[in-house]
This record gives C-alpha cells, structure tokens and sequence, in this order.
C-alpha cells in the first residue's frame, strides 16, 4: 500500500484514532480482568512482586491446612486425658470402697501379757501406797503473848472458869423502884417489891444463838408438844434441843421468876441441858451428868446484877426487845425495838489462840467432822443408834463424826481426821466406840512447834474443805489465810512395770518404739494413750481390759501381716519380757465373706483398667495418636523453618504405672489398698500434668493457626495493591476514550472530504 498516498492530515487523524482505540483496549482490559497489571508488559516490577506475595499467601495457606490437622490431633489427645482421667477417678472410687469394706481379717496379729492392776489411767500395774505427813499453819494458844506453841490438849473452847464472856448489868430493880432485883423476882404479880418491872407481853421473843425463847402469859398447859418437855416449876417448856417456852402466869397467880428466864437462855446457849422424858424435862448444868468434862457457870441474879454467861462452846448473843433488856440491867438502850447483848468467849493458855465456831464442819476425803457447842453424851441412850463415843467425839464408824466443843481438845481433832482417812477405825459396841489405829499407819500428832502434822492415809490423797472458821482456827486455810481448801498427796510406790522398757522393731518401715513406762514425765509413758502415741509410728495399736491384760496389735492398713515375721518386723523386746511374758504372735484369721467383697472389688479395678488401655488407642486423629507415643511435628512458614514437634506418650495403664491387681494380694487390708491409691494419684497427677503440657500446646498452635490466617490475608491485600486497577477511574478513562474516538473519527472524515471534491470534478 506504498503507492497509497494519503494527506498529511488524514495521516494525522488517523494515528490519533489508532492511539485512542489501542488505549480503549487497555482501559476495557483493565476493567474486565479487575487488574490493572495483567502481565509483565503492564509493569514488570509490581506484577512480579504481587506474583511473589501470592506465591507466599498460597504456600502458607497449604501449610494452614497442617495446622488445622495438628489443633484436631491435639484435641482428640485432650478428649482421651480427660476420659482416663474419670477412669481413674473411678478406680479410685473402688480402692476407696476397699477401704470402707471390712477388715479381711476377723482377728489381726497380735501379742499381749498381763499387768496386775494396770488401768488405761496407769499402765504400770498395782501401785503401793504410804501414808504421807501434811503440816498446818502454826497454832498457838491463847497465852499472853500469842506466841505459844499449841499441844494436844489445848481446848477448842474457851476456858472454863473464865469470868471474859459474861455481860454483868448495871443494876436491876423490882416493880418499886427501890429494891435491889433476885433471881425470885417473878415476872408478873401484885407485889411490887418482888416482881419484875417490864415483864414481856404475851408472844415476845428472845433470840439466843439462834434458838428461841418464847413468852406466853398464863400457866403452862398439861400437855405438851411432842418431844417437848415441862421442867419441875412448871414454868418453862423445852424441846431439849435450845429452844423454850417461858409461861409467866397471871398477876394474881404470878409464875415464871427472873432465875426462869436465866435458865432458858442458858438452856439455849448451851451452858444447861434439858432431857426430856415422858412430858418432862429435867434441866442440869451442862457437863454434870458424868466425869468427863467441866462444870459450865450459869447465868445468875445475885443483889440486883444479872450475869449472863457463855458456853465454853459458844459465843453468846442475846437479842429481844430494849426495854426488857435494860430492865434487867444488861443494856441502856430503851424502846420497843430490839437490843443485842454479847457475852465472847476468852482464850486462855490452855485453849487455843483462836477458838472453833459452833456448827462449823470440816470435810474429809467426803467425810464430814461437825463442832457442836454442847457437853459431850455420857450414856449409850444419849447416842444415836449406830454411833459411839469416844473422849469427845461422837462417830458413826465410817469417818463421820461429831465433835464437842465444850470439853474437846486438839486430840479429839485429830481423831476425827484419822476416823476419816481411815488412819484409824472405829467399832461401836453399846454406844461407845473403840478407837485403833490401823497398821502400818501414823496417828496425827502435833509437833513441838504447834502445827498439825496430818496423816493422809493410804486410801485416798488428802481433801480438807470447811464451813465457819474451821479452816482457819486449825491452820488449814494457807500461808495467806484465805485458802478454801488443804490437800495432800500419798506417797506412791512404784508400780509392777514402772521403769521396765519395751521395744518393737520397725513393723512394715515403721518407727522402731522404745518406751519407758513411769509417770508420764521426762519421756517416759503412763497412761494408755502416751502409750498408742508412740506405737501409732510404727503401725501399731494397744488395749488393755478390766483385768489388766495389755494387747499390742496391727492397726487395719497392715492386717495381713504378722507381728515379728521376717517380711513385717516388729518383734517385741525390751526389759519388760524380762517380767511380763508376751504371748506368740499368730497369723491373722481371714474373713471369707469380706475377702469375698474385696476379691470383686479387685475384679472391678482390673476392667477399669482394660478401659484405660482401650481408650489410650483410640485417641488418635488422622492416624496420629499423642497417647500411644505417636509425635506430632507442625511446620508454620513456607520455608520450614519455624516448626513445633509435640511428643507423645504412652498412656495405657502400663504407661500410668497401674497394673492389674491380683486377687488375695492386693486390698488384702488398707495397706495393700493405700498402695493402689498411691499408685492412682501418681497416675492422675501424670494426666494432669500431660494435660497442661497438651494444653499449652494447643494454645501455641492456635496462635501459630490464627497468625497465618492473618498472615495470608496480608499478603494477598499487598498483592492486590500492587496490580488491582480502580474500576471507577477505568471506567471514566473508557468514556472519555469512547468520547475521543467518536470526535477521531469526524476528524478524519473531514480530512477525506477534500479528496471528495476532487472526485467531482474527474466526474
């Protein structure tokens, strides 16, 4: 087409629309394929980088579906932890239940020997006893000075003879006024020289010591209260025990005297006695009905002073009304309220410093000792049935006792304590009692410096408790004088085994025992408890029954073993097979019927067992297992550099360290089964700790999963940034390309136009 020769202008416009079509094709190109690179043509540098980023997203997207593989190997090792981990939780249960069962055995090996007299509180057998001395307080009596050391004939109550103790008034008179009061003044009359002026209305009272004088105007009935009496004159009633009646008569018929009144307080105070017979009392000085003791000093009314006068005993305390009292001339106080009148005892040389109150008790090994303020009973019809006398003590014969303050000494005391330690015995016979000492035994005493030196006995360890001021007034109340209570031991002897030792060799890896039986001190055992805490180390258990025969035995973890056989040990020894002899330890005897139920638990184990071995194969993904010692290895990168190999185990029951059990050997007894769970709680600790390693696994292979799926998608953004064309900016290139070859071609028809007119003019 050489020869063709077309316009410079036509040649221009047709380049211009070649150029604009050929740029139409690309832009069309570019917006079917999306990209904006289609080969190397396009732009060499950015089509072979994307080329090499989508290379490498592919490589690790087919190294992704590894990965995916690998986090399904790693679960299905976890789901098969977690099954033999409940089988193991289930063999557990079983050994647990073997614990629960019955003891195999019905009777355990076991030694014993008889002790004499051992108790679980005291396993050194029967223990002597010796009396022991307990010293009081030093006690002196009531010479002046207060320094004089007490003997055994110092009085509990005062002295007799004292004139301390008695209250002498300031003068009394008659109903005028004028005439010096006697003890025959009545208190009631017409004669006002010779009766009493303020004589008591019917119902007053006067309390002695706590008993009771009662007035009545009239003359006494002709009968009276049971266990009352009426005295000679007619004039007073008693109940012989302190308490009276005093009938003062009528005006006319004037009975009861000033000397009656006298008399009823020294029945109350205990310095006059009534005896009662038949309705009738007959009231004597106290102490006058026999040899023992002392005349008491009566109350009296001698030229207008009345005296009154104490017990030996007793303290007096007299309260009634003021007025009467005054009349008498004993108080100054007047009016209708009361008015109290004391009269104390005195302490002399020969009585003690500080005398023992009336009622007040002391309590002996739970016996009691009473101080009573009267003469002691001189007659067995005087004594309760069942009770002797003896000196100034009243005792029933088993350690109570009553002692009589009016004439008791520190001798009489000491009695009653020995009555009641049993140091001394007591036999009645016709109300008097014979006192001896019992052999072997030390009376109490007092000692040269005046203390009480006390035998304790041998029965039991001393116990003195007291009420009143029986402590005190005897020195048991301590250095201070305000203890409640004085103890003492006994001295013991040893016991049968005490000192002896006794030894077991290690039973079954044990501790090897050596114990020295002694009081429980400095190491050494006593009582049946320090004893089992010391065989309890070495799988040992003791007993001891009602007749002292101490069984040593094996506790239930080793009952099938025998004590001192070669496999087990604990062969006993020691120098107390030197005084006791051991019995020969026998083999245990079988339970049939609970090693029967131990023999299926055994067989329950072993299937459990089978399952674990089971379930260990089928914990495989893709025909890799991590339980059966299979090995995963994972590759993370294209170039593999970057791998995890994950090692497995083997956790069949062999794997575990479980094997199957065999019956009549393993759960035999809770030794045997203790074993089995140890083994068991090694095995599950072994799971645990596979499942955190697979765990751990997991979690980097998940994270390894999650960084190449993001990895990817980085790599294939960059590629697509590379060569993807905007579709908008194409698509507006495409309509102005579109626009330009449309003005192209009317250009280069414009062109052809001239040749046009040409053409005419050939025509």
């Amino acid at each position: 087409m050489s020869n063709i020769v077309l316009s410079a202008s036509v040649r221009q416009n047709l380049l211009s629309l070649q150029s604009t079509a050929d740029l139409l094709a690309t832009t069309q190109e570019r917006l079917s394929t999306g990209k904006k690179v289609n080969t190397a043509l396009d732009n060499p540098t950015n089509f072979f980088t994307a080329q090499g980023l989508d290379n490498r997203a592919s490589d690790i997207s087919n190294l992704l579906d590894g990965i995916n593989n690998g986090v399904q190997v790693l679960q299905a090792a976890n789901t098969g932890i977690t099954s033999l981990q409940k089988l193991i939780d289930s063999a557990k249960s079983i050994a647990n239940q073997a614990l629960q069962t019955t003891v195999g055995y019905s009777t355990k090996s076991n030694v014993s020997t008889t002790i004499p007299g051992a108790t679980p509180a005291d396993l050194r057998g029967t223990t002597s006893y010796a009396s022991a001395t307990a010293k009081s307080n030093v006690l002196y009596t009531g010479a002046p000075g207060g320094v004089t050391p007490v003997t055994g004939t110092a009085a509990l109550g005062a002295s007799l003879g004292s004139s301390a103790g008695t209250f002498a008034g300031t003068g009394a008179v008659a109903a005028d006024g004028t005439t010096a009061l006697s003890g025959t003044a009545t208190l009631l009359g017409t004669t006002a020289s010779s009766t009493f002026g303020a004589a008591p209305a019917d119902g007053d009272t006067i309390t002695v010591n706590g008993k009771t004088i009662t007035f009545r105007t009239g003359i006494a009935p002709g009968t009276q209260p049971t266990g009352w009496g009426l005295d000679a004159s007619g004039h007073i009633a008693t109940d012989g025990n302190g308490n009276s009646i005093v009938y003062e008569g009528t005006p006319t018929a004037p009975g009861a005297t000033v000397n009656d009144v006298l008399t009823a307080i020294d029945l109350a105070s205990g310095v006059k006695t009534a005896t009662i017979s038949a309705s009738a009392a007959t009231i004597a000085i106290s102490g006058s009905a026999g040899p023992v003791g002392t005349l008491q000093v009566a109350s009296s009314a001698t030229a207008g002073a009345v005296t009154l006068k104490s017990s030996t005993g007793a303290d007096l305390s007299v309260t009634g009304k003021a007025d009467f009292l005054k009349a008498l001339g004993l108080t100054s106080a007047t009016g209708a309220g009361n008015a109290t009148v004391t009269a104390n005892r005195s302490t002399t040389a020969g009585s003690l410093g500080s005398l023992v109150q009336d009622g007040s008790t002391l309590n002996i090994d739970g016996h009691t000792i009473t101080f009573k303020n009267a003469q002691t009973p001189q007659s067995a019809a005087s004594v309760a049935n069942g009770f002797g006398v003896s000196g100034n003590v009243v005792t029933d014969g088993n350690g109570n006792s009553t002692v009589y303050i009016q004439s008791a000494t520190l001798t009489d005391l000491l009695n009653s304590i020995d009555l009641a330690t049993g140091v001394k015995t007591a036999s009645i016979f016709n109300g008097a009692a014979t006192i001896t000492t019992t052999p072997g035994q030390i009376p109490s005493s007092v000692n040269s410096s005046g203390q009480l030196s006390l035998s304790t006995g041998v029965n039991a360890d001393l116990s003195i408790t007291g009420t009143g001021n029986a402590l005190n007034a005897f020195g048991l109340s301590g250095n201070t004088g305000t203890a409640t209570a004085f103890t003492a031991a006994r001295t013991s002897g040893v016991g049968g085994i005490s000192g002896k030792t006794l030894t077991f060799t290690s039973f079954n890896g044990g501790t090897p025992v050596n114990v020295t039986f002694g009081d429980g001190t400095n190491g050494t055992v006593k009582t049946l408890d320090q004893l089992n805490a010391q065989l309890q180390a070495n799988h040992l258990t003791a007993t001891i029954d009602a007749n002292g025969v101490l069984t040593v035995t094996t506790v239930n973890e080793y009952a099938s073993s025998t004590l001192g056989s070669t496999t087990a040990g604990g062969t006993v020894g020691g120098t107390i097979t030197g005084v006791l002899a051991f019995t020969t330890a026998q083999p245990p005897v079988q339970d049939p019927v609970a090693q029967t139920a131990r023999s299926n638990l055994v067989n329950q184990f072993n299937n459990i067992l089978q399952q674990i071995d089971t379930t260990s194969q089928d914990s495989s993904f893709n025909g890799v297992n991590l339980l059966n010692g299979d090995t995963l290895k994972l590759v993370f990168n294209e170039t593999g550099s970057s791998t995890l190999s994950i090692n497995g185990v083997v956790f069949n029951a062999a794997g575990l360290g479980l094997s199957n059990l065999v019956n009549g050997v393993d759960f035999i007894d809770n030794g045997a089964t203790n074993k089995v769970l140890s083994s068991l709680n090694a095995a599950s600790s072994t799971l645990r700790s596979e499942g955190s390693s697979l765990g751990s696994n997991l979690s980097i292979v998940q994270v390894r999963q999650d960084f190449s799926k993001n990895l990817i998608n980085v790599l294939q953004t960059g590629s697509s940034n590379l060569t993807l064309a905007d579709t908008n900016e194409e698509a507006a290139n495409s309509q102005a390309l579109s626009t330009r070859q449309s003005i192209a071609v009317s250009a280069l028809s414009l062109a052809n136009q001239s040749q046009q007119s040409v053409l005419q003019l050939l025509r």
